[in-house]
């Protein structure tokens, strides 16, 4: 199985005013892209667990974080006419939108919830399978394009099995 693109979004927070801070994927040839997202002004909110759980603080983001036009634009550019997958489509895709919507874009790339690839015999192993490739990569921090290289392998593990 050749496996789609995947894609994750570390955010803010959860709920009102949280925004995407780091959009990463893999696609379907191991490719990575990630990237952190410089706040707009009036993107205020802030969510201390949120940030203990990516590791990402604000003020990197300040330093290091990428305009949000920029991040758009690569997004699209390198997505551009896919289905591209994630795990959390209700919190993914406002937080896409919100980037989007503020560099007054929209994508080019359709987003769809991961579990539409999936059996539902597949969808009762996913959670053991994710488990156990977690654990078998080692990866010491949660961070949006090693969440969706996991995603990509339990998915083809799933679909092999």
């Amino acid at each position: 199985m050749t496996p789609p693109t995947i894609l994750d979004v570390e955010a803010s927070g959860f709920g009102r005013g949280s925004y995407p801070i780091e959009i990463g994927f893999v696609e379907p040839k191991g490719t990575v892209f990630c990237c952190l997202i410089r706040p707009e002004p009036d993107w205020l909110h802030w969510d201390a667990s949120a940030e203990t759980l990516h590791g990402i603080t604000r003020e990197i983001l300040l330093r290091h974080g990428k305009p949000p036009l920029w991040v758009a634009e690569q997004i699209n550019r390198r997505l551009a006419g896919q289905t591209v997958y994630c795990d959390a489509w209700g919190h993914d895709y406002p937080w896409l939108c919100r980037l989007f919507d503020v560099c007054d874009l929209a994508p080019s790339f359709r987003l769809a919830d991961l579990r539409s690839l999936l059996s539902e015999a597949e969808a009762l192993r996913w959670g053991q399978v994710l488990d156990q490739v977690r654990a078998e990569q080692q990866l010491r921090r949660h961070r949006a394009s090693s969440d969706a290289m996991v995603l990509q392998l339990t998915l083809q593990r799933v679909k092999q099995d």
